[in-house]
């Protein structure tokens, strides 16, 4: 690389670190006392993770991926090879943990992987674009802090560092050039890093290599045809006959009717909607005629190429690999069976051209979305820019853009991001995405959010930003300075989300005492529970693994992504701690086993090296409280900001 183009990167990364405060305000001057997302949430969960990482590597010097900090009772060490950890940010987190604690840590390693992701999306594009610096820098603004990508930052963090997905993007397009195998190493070690950032995005790099691999192999040509048969009359009338029967079947009174003498009976719309959308399909089939154009095998070159990157990913994964084996091996790996209609659904339709919900304008009209539905607006917000899609309509129409590939790329994960079934404007269309298909298939069933997708969507629209500015300052080289000047302005004020709302990350002073206690002993936080992304008994929350960021006792009960069945089985062997669940629940405990467990709890805390126990009276039920305090003999030590503070007597 040339001293220029060091010069321009340089220049690029410290414009995109201005934007990065600018955009963030008022973050910097708040650094080390408030958060982007509420440590209650999943956010509580993203710096524990930088924590946990660092007090396992530097403190404890064990192996990071193990950690008996949580679910400390149960018999062996906690697998976090399934669990959202972050790798990637939590080895940034490193050298600044001990120097800036734990939330100007989180927060520095925010900006910086916001940074990073702009950086990396300027490095594709100008690639890209053949070296149109100001329009791949254009489209690193647009992507990194566009409002699919900010609404994350209030929550999910690790989707925040999308930087992997351009760099193997960047690896894919020169190996297309190249087929060499030191592309084809980067582009591995790029799925690595996607993996050590957030699973899903090793999971779209694989979607997207199979899809590359699938259009050089095979190359369909397209014949589109009006012309009628007797076959394409007789499908005409069955999708007319179709469509007027769920019709009917909407406005009708009833659905139960005979077919050619045979009763029939529909309890909904799912499947006649199923048959329409099949039909259609079949439909478009018939009128654009596909056929193979060619069938080009690989070539030993392309599978060496193939086996060089599978192999620098694999060694740099192994490992998660070598976790995720023996969990399959032992039984312990988690996988959330796959249902036809209640699994996860995609986004709206009109989300993505729904105007920047964090603007400043628009949170004055509707409100803040982040504070009314903050679980819809982090999972939900697809927002493109709509200053970049006009961009790329006017170079389409003035300049003959096509952009082929681009343009199908970000059809593609635009229709995945649907979600099985299709909504608009709220309402559930009942009509099938291709995400109904694909969510069964093996590796790709893993990413069970369709909504994240459009993240990928969001990338490609980038890209095709990029490509229509720099065809436009082609076309138009004397007005491109003063094109370029105006679609920073409008992009820079659609993009602003206004002073982004931040959330307090101050902790109860109770902790102070129990971070200061010498002693290695356990924490019990009431009500208690133990949660994932898709179980939860008893009542847990976030807050207690980030509350343990500052005091570093072990807990009893957790959160993780995905705990084992086997996790959970493990904390009910214990009849104390099932005891608590049930009452964290609401639940009451029958006499015989409160008995049970009021003459075994002396020997329960001896046994558990049980130090402390922290009750927050606004979310504990009063048969645990008053239980508890039936059970042990606790003296009340300290209490604060909805936190109670007790130690046993002994």
């Amino acid at each position: 690389m040339t001293r220029r183009a060091w010069h321009c990167h340089l220049a690029a990364v410290l414009a995109y670190v201005a934007v990065a405060v600018v955009f963030s305000w008022p973050l910097l001057p708040n650094i080390a006392t408030h958060l982007t997302g509420d440590p209650g949430g999943d956010t509580g969960v993203y710096v524990w993770n930088q924590w946990v990482f660092q007090h396992g590597a530097v403190v404890e010097h064990r192996n990071p991926l193990t950690t008996e900090h949580i679910f400390s009772l149960t018999a062996r060490p906690v697998d976090l090879t399934q669990h959202n950890y972050t790798v990637f940010l939590d080895a940034l987190a490193l050298p600044l943990m001990s120097r800036l604690g734990p939330v100007a840590t989180f927060n520095v390693v925010y900006l910086i992987a916001v940074v990073l992701t702009a950086w990396m999306t300027f490095v594709l594009a100008r690639r890209v674009t053949e070296g149109a610096t100001i329009e791949a820098w254009l489209a690193g603004f647009a992507f990194a802090w566009g409002p699919v990508l900010v609404a994350r930052s209030t929550g999910h963090f690790s989707l925040v560092a999308a930087a992997p997905l351009a760099a193997f993007l960047w690896c894919l397009h020169r190996i297309d050039r190249s087929e060499s195998a030191r592309d084809a190493v980067l582009a591995g070690l790029a799925v690595a890093w996607a993996a050590f950032c957030d699973p899903y995005y090793a999971v779209y790099c694989a979607l997207i290599a199979t899809i590359y691999a699938v259009s050089r192999v095979v190359r369909l040509d397209w014949r589109p045809t009006w012309k009628h048969g007797v076959g394409t009359w007789m499908l005409d009338l069955v999708i007319v006959l179709a469509v007027a029967l769920v019709i009917g079947l909407a406005f009708g009174r009833g659905r139960h009717f005979s077919l050619l003498g045979l009763p029939i009976s529909v309890r909904g719309l799912y499947t006649p909607i199923l048959v329409v959308t099949v039909l259609v399909v079949a439909r478009v089939f018939v009128y654009l005629r596909p056929a193979v154009a060619s069938l080009e095998l690989p070539s030993p070159r392309s599978l060496r190429t193939v086996v060089a990157g599978a192999l620098a990913g694999a060694v740099v994964l192994s490992p998660v690999l070598y976790g995720a084996s023996v969990q399959m091996f032992n039984g312990t790996w988690v996988s959330p069976p796959v249902y036809w209609r209640s699994s996860p659904r995609g986004v709206d339709l009109l989300a993505f051209v729904t105007p920047n919900p964090s603007h400043p304008l628009m949170v004055w009209l509707f409100g803040q979305p982040q504070l009314a539905a903050p679980s819809a607006f982090v999972e939900y917000t697809a927002s493109l820019s709509l200053i970049a899609l006009a961009v790329i309509a006017v170079a389409m129409w003035r300049t003959g853009l096509r952009a082929k590939g681009w343009v199908t790329f970000t059809l593609i994960f635009t229709g995945l991001a649907l979600g099985p079934f299709v909504h608009v404007a709220g309402v559930n269309t009942l009509i099938p995405g291709p995400w109904a298909l694909l969510r069964y298939a093996p590796v790709f069933s893993m990413t069970r959010m369709p909504p994240r997708f459009a993240i990928v969507a969001a990338l490609g629209v980038s890209m095709l930003f990029a490509l229509a500015l720099a065809h436009l300052g082609r076309r138009y080289p004397r007005q491109r300075r003063m094109g370029l000047v105006v679609v920073t302005a409008l992009l820079a004020f659609e993009l602003w989300p206004g002073p982004r709302p931040l959330y307090s990350a101050s902790v109860s002073p109770v902790y102070d005492l129990v971070r200061d206690d010498p002693r290695p002993v356990r924490l019990l936080e009431l009500p208690f529970g133990v949660r994932d992304g898709v179980t939860s008994e008893g009542d847990s929350t976030a807050r207690y693994q980030f509350s343990q960021a500052f005091h570093g006792k072990r807990l009893m009960g957790g959160y993780l992504s995905r705990v084992p069945s086997r996790r959970f089985k493990e904390v009910r062997e214990s009849p104390m701690l099932t005891g608590l669940l049930t009452l964290s629940e609401g639940r009451a405990l029958g006499a015989t086993e409160e008995a049970a467990l009021l003459a075994a709890a002396p020997n329960f805390i001896t046994q558990a090296d049980l130090g402390w126990i922290v009750i927050h009276p606004s979310r504990t039920p009063p048969a645990l409280r008053a239980f508890v305090l039936r059970a042990w003999d606790l003296e009340e030590v300290a209490a604060a900001d909805d936190a109670v503070l007790y130690r046993p007597r002994r």
